[in-house]
């Protein structure tokens, strides 16, 4: 079994947007994170569950998460919902670079993303 490679260049893109999304001074109240998983990322957001207590525990809410496909060295965009179930973004087609999929997050035209 191979371990699964992602391409290196899309997730040091991945990681910008993430760390892009809020500003450092603020970051003890709310994150914008990734975590990879097999040829997924899942874009978090996260604050903590006591304000008054950044050190404790932090809840998370699924943002988006894109998944790569080797084949087609594209990426396709899912988006979860309340029950934490991933469903294909369907405006934007399969298999597209990740700064087309970053752009589509960023924009957000649905509000299925930020809210």
């Amino acid at each position: 079994m191979t371990a699964v490679t992602l391409p290196e260049t899309d997730v040091a893109r991945l990681q910008r947007f993430c760390d892009s999304r809020v500003p450092r001074k603020l970051r003890d109240k709310i994150r914008v994170e990734m975590r990879r998983r097999g040829k997924s990322v899942t874009i978090l957001e996260r604050s903590p569950v006591d304000p008054r207590d950044p050190a404790g525990k932090w809840f998370e809410v699924n943002v988006a998460q894109l998944r790569y496909d080797d084949t087609t060295a594209g990426w396709t965009l899912y988006w979860s919902d309340r029950n934490g179930r991933w469903h294909r973004y369907d405006l934007v087609e399969p298999h597209q670079p990740v700064t087309r999929l970053l752009a589509e997050i960023e924009a957000d035209p649905t509000c299925i993303f930020w809210g």
